[in-house]
């Protein structure tokens, strides 16, 4: 007996000495990444220090302040240099990263692309603008990380179709900016790089997964950005910081997904950041070239249709306030009926329209699309990591026994009709347990697909109006509240474009309101709801602006249209 209670006793410190072993070298290839990133960043203020040496008298606010088609204009004249954009956008990158943390890596090769697009013949649409890229993005010699641990080791070995392409048309990527552990998440924290803040309020949060972006775009540091959308992944970084973003049809530009966790069947997108609408279409314009059809025959050739953005016909406007599903912050709702109202003055024809189904697309859909294995593959990712205080809930939800999972599913099924059907955790989400219920379930989403568009056909709707979550969440809460962006993640279910477009600001007397706003029936989740949204008076607040697949032109004139009416407010 003494014997067996030794080899236990021996087994468990071996255990014990293991895990420790094994957290010892995650924690050192942590740091490892965290200075190479430190020492980029040295190298850059250097070589940025150097530059200001050099030509002293750049009017750095004023490079800052023009809008990408004016900047665009400056460099192709000859009248701004490549060199003074990139090298003034470099140094507020610098700044922005210290108040934010939204950097993960610059990009050195940015000084050898500034020399290679003096060489090109042709002036390419981006010539000479500085782009920033979300850390997945593959670039050459770089990692992408998706904030894992196991993606440390891995270097690109050569530049995704996205970036050649924009490097054809004259771009210079100069950063990699952060994201959430595994990008299943719309807060912007992992435990290699860290949390990053919003700009505009260091306790609130950019959103995510491509909140690197935001806060970087929002703070002045880059003017145009390429982030990727599977939930609301551009929408709510720019709703959360004032920002236009665009998800387009997932397959109308080149999509290379590096994170191990994303199933292939949740339509995923690449798409455009900036301030303002004319930016991103001047993007989707530079991408939707021959260079792009054919670095990749699988991307449609439909080139950018010029005519159907600068249109000025009236348009009939579906709109909604909200889905039914979590009712969203007083000033949000507000934001849809203002644009409804200044869309109707400017000539357009407004008609209410109301999604089908939400619930059932959330919990029968979407989560069951991710979760189809029960979380498996994604839960297969943070092998031999640390999990983000941020997703722990999520994490721990998927690690339970599928029995413990099938009792929680009976014993709340009551409770879920009686908070109108919002599945508060991926716990009480059913699996498809046959690949027989997996082609079923794909084959609903189709049936739901032909029934929206048959629903938007028959009301003779060009576009759609509609809410977006926001305002910026305090950090911490997006974790919290995963089932709340049922505004965004419906149109990745259907894959149309949906754009995100900032109309006003966040009020006092929205904040007055917001003390008596209940969600659907002032259950746990709305209240925290309510937590994560408060303090925001002087925060950006965005609607949503949806065309049929394909549409990207005619989304991005709707937009342009919503964002001229703001603007004259």
């Amino acid at each position: 007996t003494s014997a067996a209670l030794a080899l236990l006793g021996g087994s468990v410190a071996a255990l014990v000495v293991w895990k420790w072993l094994g957290k010892k070298m995650i924690q050192k290839k942590m740091e490892e990444a965290r200075r190479t990133r430190d020492e980029g960043m040295k190298k850059m203020a250097k070589a940025v220090q150097q530059f200001r040496e050099q030509v002293p008298s750049v009017q750095t606010d004023a490079i800052l302040s023009l809008p990408l088609l004016e900047l665009t204009g400056r460099l192709r004249e000859g009248s701004l240099s490549p060199r003074t954009v990139l090298y003034t956008y470099l140094e507020k990158a610098l700044e922005v990263t210290q108040q934010t943390n939204c950097l993960r890596h610059f990009i050195p090769e940015c000084e050898e692309q500034l020399q290679e697009i003096q060489r090109h013949k042709e002036k390419g649409l981006l010539y000479g603008i500085p782009v920033s890229i979300k850390d997945h993005i593959g670039h050459k010699g770089h990692l992408a990380t998706c904030g894992l641990v196991q993606c440390l080791g891995t270097l690109m070995e050569e530049d995704s179709v996205l970036v050649k392409v924009l490097k054809r048309q004259g771009a210079i990527p100069f950063a990699m900016t952060n994201v959430p552990q595994s990008l299943f998440s719309y807060d912007c924290s992992n435990p290699i790089f860290g949390q990053t803040l919003n700009p505009f309020n260091p306790q609130k949060s950019p959103g995510g997964s491509s909140g690197g972006e935001g806060a970087l775009i929002a703070g002045g540091g880059s003017i145009l950005g390429i982030g990727s959308d599977m939930g609301g992944s551009i929408r709510l970084p720019s709703s959360f910081c004032g920002l236009c973003g665009l998800k387009p049809t997932a397959e109308r530009l080149r999509w290379v997904w590096l994170c191990p966790s994303n199933p292939p069947h949740v339509p995923c997108a690449l798409g455009p950041m900036a301030r303002d609408v004319d930016s991103l279409a001047l993007c989707m314009k530079a991408l939707l070239c021959q260079e792009m059809f054919q670095l990749d025959p699988s991307v449609p050739p439909i080139p950018f249709n010029e005519e159907v953005y600068s249109s000025s016909t009236p348009l009939r406007v579906g709109y909604y306030d909200t889905d039914g599903y979590f009712p969203l912050p007083p000033c949000m709702r507000r934001a849809v009926k203002e644009t409804r109202r200044a869309l109707q003055a400017a000539g357009h024809q407004l008609v209410p329209f109301s999604p089908p189904r939400i619930p059932y697309v959330m919990n029968e859909l979407f989560f069951k699309t991710f979760f189809a294995d029960g979380g498996r593959a994604w839960l297969d990712v943070f092998t031999g990591d640390i999990v983000d205080p941020g997703l722990k809930p999520q994490v721990n939800s998927c690690k339970m026994p599928r029995l413990v999972k099938k009792l929680l599913a009976l014993l709340l099924k009551p409770l879920q009709f009686l908070i109108v059907l919002k599945p508060k955790d991926v716990a009480m989400i059913s699996t498809c347990r046959s690949v027989k219920e997996m082609w079923n379930h794909h084959h609903q989403i189709q049936v739901y697909r032909s029934q929206f568009i048959s629903q938007w056909k028959e009301l003779q709707l060009d576009v759609v109006l509609c809410p977006v979550l926001g305002p910026a969440f305090t950090t911490g809460y997006p974790g919290k509240l995963l089932t709340a962006i049922s505004s965004t993640m419906l149109y990745n279910v259907l894959n149309f474009p949906a754009g995100v477009v900032p109309v006003s600001t966040v009020t006092e007397a929205d904040e007055e309101e917001l003390k008596l706003y209940q969600g659907c029936c002032d259950d746990p989740w709305d209240r925290t709801l309510k937590q994560a949204v408060s303090g925001a008076v002087g925060l950006p607040v965005a609607v949503q602006c949806v065309a049929l697949p394909w549409q990207e032109e005619l989304c991005l004139r709707f937009m342009k249209e919503v964002e001229t009416l703001s603007r004259d407010k």
